[in-house]
């Protein structure tokens, strides 16, 4: 008799589970899924994104710089069809954080 495997967990968008968000609404985690993410892994401070305005040397604004310096980096190493593509997901990304 096969053994039942235990299912991963699958990154959605929509539907049960579905807590990334689609790229054309700038792609990254909701904030369902961070709590999701937060209650399944004890001690984690993931956090949404820092898309509002901010005050220049805030934590907040310290976030987003440290998110933006990282994502660009994510951005020179992927294929020439994602850096050039405005709807790919880093890209989508990086506008929703304001980078």
């Amino acid at each position: 008799m096969p053994k039942k495997r235990k299912q991963k967990n699958v990154r959605r968008t929509t539907g049960k589970g579905g807590n990334y968000r689609p790229t054309k609404k700038g792609a990254g985690m909701t904030r369902k899924g961070v709590k999701a993410y937060r209650k399944a892994n004890p001690g984690s401070k993931l956090k949404t994104a820092v898309t509002g305005k901010v005050k220049k040397g805030s934590k907040s604004a310290k976030r987003r710089k440290s998110y933006c310096a990282r994502s660009l980096g994510q951005l020179k190493r992927s294929s020439a069809k994602t850096k050039n593509n405005p709807n790919s997901r880093i890209r989508q990304a990086r506008r929703r954080w304001k980078c």
